[in-house]
């Protein structure tokens, strides 16, 4: 049997074929959720090295100076930065600052939203205690995968929390969740006036259901302790919490003090000199 197209009903149907080709490149496309994803995913690594050497990490201090991003100070000091990552509150928290103020150390906390909210009390001796609390994001996302305006929005939120719960305005430190960041991070959380701090010093903390011993932690940390490192600890870890004051007694025997993370970034007095000059007029 044969068919009988006219020409118009060729032009027709070849005009419809094209149209559903269109549709069906067109259309899973226009049907999901439009993302500006970051395009240069990284998470944070380090190789860490015994007798009590500077880790390798994977970028340089030198390639995150330009973001004023950190993730250890400065090397010629024996100087120690005490940084805590708090996502939820476990009974951890209150001796560990005891055992800072014993020491009169200052302490970097970085909070998410939920923590403040739950945990007024323990905010409120943080910073009356004189430590940092630092931003976390408001929800622990994957921030590598925000769009800058997803990105602002939740330092930003965590910020009105945090001023809502004390009156003050947070200071400018953000600690990427889960040590992941893109290039596109580092550019804005710097265009929002803040330092990105990683770290140089760490171990596995984390597991609230299987805690190291305290023989164990001090055999990660100790080998691991250098000069001008960003200590990264769990505030959920009981084994911190009861090793802590013997954690920095031990640190102070090996000639140690502990810094704030105010200093990093910091111009050298030279440096802050030069810079205050004036050219005179020729």
């Amino acid at each position: 049997m044969f068919w009988c197209i006219t020409k118009k009903q060729t032009r027709r149907l070849f005009a419809g074929l094209a149209g559903a080709v269109a549709l069906a490149i067109v259309l899973p496309v226009a049907l999901q959720e439009p993302q500006a994803v970051a395009v240069s995913r990284q998470e944070w690594g380090l190789s860490f090295q015994e007798g009590n050497a500077e880790p390798t990490p994977n970028r340089s201090a030198e390639e995150l100076r330009p973001y004023n991003a950190f993730y250890r100070g400065d090397t010629s000091k024996k100087r120690l930065y005490l940084t805590f990552d708090a996502g939820y509150e476990n009974g951890n928290t209150a001796p560990i600052l005891d055992a800072l103020k014993k020491h009169n150390a200052q302490g970097a906390f970085f909070v998410v939203a939920s923590y403040i909210k739950e945990n007024p009390e323990l905010i409120a001796r943080m910073v009356a205690e004189g430590h940092i609390v630092g931003n976390h994001s408001y929800h622990h996302p994957d921030m590598s995968q925000k769009n800058k305006e997803g990105f602002v929005k939740e330092l930003t939120d965590l910020e009105a929390v945090f001023t809502e719960a004390t009156g003050q305005q947070m200071q400018k430190f953000y600690r990427p969740p889960m040590g992941k960041f893109s290039e596109e991070n580092l550019t804005w959380a710097n265009e929002l006036g803040y330092r990105t701090i990683l770290w140089s010093l760490a171990y596995v903390d984390w597991n609230t259901d299987n805690q190291p011993s305290a023989e164990k932690a001090f055999s990660k940390l100790l080998p691991r302790t250098h000069d001008g490192a960003i200590v990264l600890l769990h505030s959920t870890s009981a084994t911190n919490a009861q090793i802590l004051d013997e954690l920095l007694t031990k640190w102070e025997e090996m000639g140690y003090t502990f810094g704030s993370l105010t200093e990093l970034g910091q111009a050298a007095p030279a440096e802050n000199a030069a810079a205050n000059q004036t050219t005179p007029a020729a």
